[in-house]
């Protein structure tokens, strides 16, 4: 097989199963305009429609989910092979990327990495904040990280991270104009920040549980966020409720600067764990990285 034919087969693979030439070009680290090329003179080369485009999505033909069937998982074991000669090396190598939320990587990733990282300076993490729900190996992580019911099937599992409790909390000073809400639904007639989720590109609704009951609240307010910190920096300014992790909060509640309402309705999730997939035998780079990362009460 030609050298460039088997580089537009990786690149064909790589666009099939991130269905986005936009995504699969950042995978590969080339242009979207390259890649487009590559494809089409592949499609040129076999003779055949390998992809169906729209201006919204992309999604293999039936020819190109043949190949796809055929070729991608004798890739998978080529990677494999060559990622585990780095076990013969004396020290452990390689690079791990990591998709995770925000609060995660700074609350129990990070903490854990500044202690690993100094022994072994030939392991590199990639550490990629983002709320969605991902395909990781499609989009070639090697790892993910979420709360415990969020998990992925076919993942392997290792927990990370204690559980985790929510809260909502509003500045002393919003308070002080405000009453306190005693039920969710009266956050309604709160100002809220609200979290942009990228799965669905929608607004998170706020979740509550008590006893058997279980609800959840679409709230409104003047500021929406990706990401839990400006959050919290807008609700320590006085700009409206929010609904964060406790362990992020408490300092400010102790010190009064900050009130947390509902306590008896928000609810404790399973703490994080990373997954990754169970096709594999991880490389002793993540083998050590899982060690250093595993939960230990």
């Amino acid at each position: 097989m030609p050298r460039d034919t088997f580089s537009d087969l990786l690149a064909f693979i790589a666009v099939a199963r991130a269905r986005s030439f936009t995504q699969a070009a950042a995978l590969l680290g080339v242009s979207q305009p390259a890649l487009s090329y590559t494809i089409r003179e592949l499609e040129a080369k076999l003779g055949v429609r390998l992809l169906m485009r729209s201006t919204r999505s992309v999604a293999p033909t039936q020819a190109g989910q043949r190949l796809l069937d055929r070729l991608a998982p004798q890739f998978d074991e080529i990677e494999a092979e060559i990622k585990a000669l780095s076990e013969l090396r004396d020290k452990p190598m390689g690079t791990i990327r990591i998709t995770a939320i925000d609060y995660a990587i700074r609350s129990v990733l990070w903490p854990k990495l500044v202690k690993f990282l100094p022994q072994y300076p030939d392991i590199k993490v990639e550490l990629i904040s983002e709320y969605a729900s991902v395909d990781i190996a499609a989009l070639g992580y090697d790892a993910g990280v979420r709360f415990g019911q969020e998990l992925a099937q076919d993942m392997i599992s290792v927990r990370i991270g204690p559980d985790v409790r929510n809260t909502v909390i509003g500045a002393k000073s919003y308070f002080a104009k405000r009453a306190v809400p005693k039920k969710p639904h009266d956050l309604i007639e709160h100002p809220c920040i609200n979290l942009r989720t990228s799965t669905r590109g929608g607004i998170y609704e706020w979740e509550f549980v008590k006893g058997k009951r279980a609800l959840s609240v679409r709230v409104d307010g003047p500021l929406v966020f990706n990401n839990a910190y400006d959050i919290f920096d807008a609700a320590k300014a006085g700009f409206g409720l929010a609904y964060l992790p406790e362990d992020l909060v408490r300092p400010y509640i102790a010190k009064g600067q900050l009130v947390s309402v509902l306590e008896d309705w928000c609810p404790i999730w399973p703490g994080f764990h990373l997954y990754y997939p169970n096709r594999h035998q991880p490389s002793r780079a993540m083998t050590l990285l899982i060690e250093a990362l595993r939960y230990k009460p």
